[in-house]
């Protein structure tokens, strides 16, 4: 597969070069008998991912339907593969004797710090500091935001995690159980968010993984049943994607963000590929 190289590193990869790569890498992908971890679906995905976070003015809303269906097919994929790689990272890590040590062993580590170190200073500088009670929607088997959090930057916060997936949160709680200081902050429960309710009234701050809803429909579903139960003056964490990153996760947009205050919108340009919404539930 050709590869856009440039001696200048800000050169923009041009788009039909970027779509006929992702649609390459799309059909590669699609082929596989199976996205558990491998070196097949490692290469593929690091791949699309190195692709993704290439320079880029793409404008993901004036794509042609093809490609349009590709991309929410890809996203999907991504998704998927995701899953299995955390949960298989997280079995081997939580039978390990230090599983809390470990967690640096899974791949996208240091992106989960960059991460995480961003939302903080987000969150800081939007006068949002010791936060009581957060809740993590979509946490998944290898629950690192909540982690690296709790750890590095929210010390004394409660941290309720949320995943549909009793499998996940199985052995996230075993991660977290080889700690017992956080194993006292840190809840795992097995609901679907759009099932919990008056709970979410207790938050100071919801954070909402890129993953929760995988479609436009869906994320704004969501967005409005968090919205509705959550605290007056509690904010909303939304993680979302532009450009070509927008190959791998879904997108809000401003449209999505209805009843709410906007308190902050950032796009990161280096490796990190979540953009970051930073949404308050105005008073009544």
């Amino acid at each position: 597969m050709a590869s856009f190289k440039s001696s200048n590193i800000e050169a923009e990869i041009p788009e039909e070069i970027l779509i006929a790569e992702i649609m390459q890498l799309h059909a590669s992908i699609s082929k596989l008998e199976s996205l558990r971890p491998c070196k097949q679906v490692n290469s593929l995905f690091s791949h699309l991912v190195k692709l993704c976070t290439l320079p880029s003015s793409i404008d993901i809303e004036a794509l042609p339907q093809e490609v349009q269906e590709i991309r929410q097919n890809l996203i999907n994929l991504s998704g998927h593969a995701e899953g299995l790689l955390e949960l298989e990272f997280s079995t081997f890590i939580s039978l390990t004797a230090e599983p809390l040590k470990n967690v640096t062993l899974f791949p996208y580590y240091g992106n989960y710090l960059k991460l995480a170190q961003m939302e903080n200073k987000i969150l800081k500088e939007n006068g949002i500091v010791n936060a009581k009670k957060v809740a993590f929607v979509g946490s998944g088997p290898m629950p690192l935001t909540s982690i690296i959090m709790a750890t590095h930057h929210m010390e004394s916060t409660q941290f309720d995690n949320f995943d549909n997936d009793e499998k996940a949160n199985e052995v996230a709680r075993k991660i977290v159980a080889s700690d017992a200081a956080l194993e006292k902050r840190m809840k795992f429960v097995t609901q679907d968010i759009m099932d919990v309710r008056e709970r979410l009234g207790q938050y100071d701050c919801i954070f909402l993984a890129a993953l929760v809803g995988l479609n436009r429909e869906a994320k704004v579903k969501i967005l409005g049943h968090i919205r509705k139960y959550m605290k007056e003056e509690g904010v909303l964490l939304v993680r979302s994607a532009k450009g070509s990153r927008a190959f791998l996760y879904p997108v809000i947009q401003e449209r999505d963000m209805l009843n709410f205050q906007v308190l902050s919108i950032f796009h990161p340009t280096n490796d990190v590929i979540n953009s970051v919404v930073l949404l308050r539930k105005p008073k009544a």
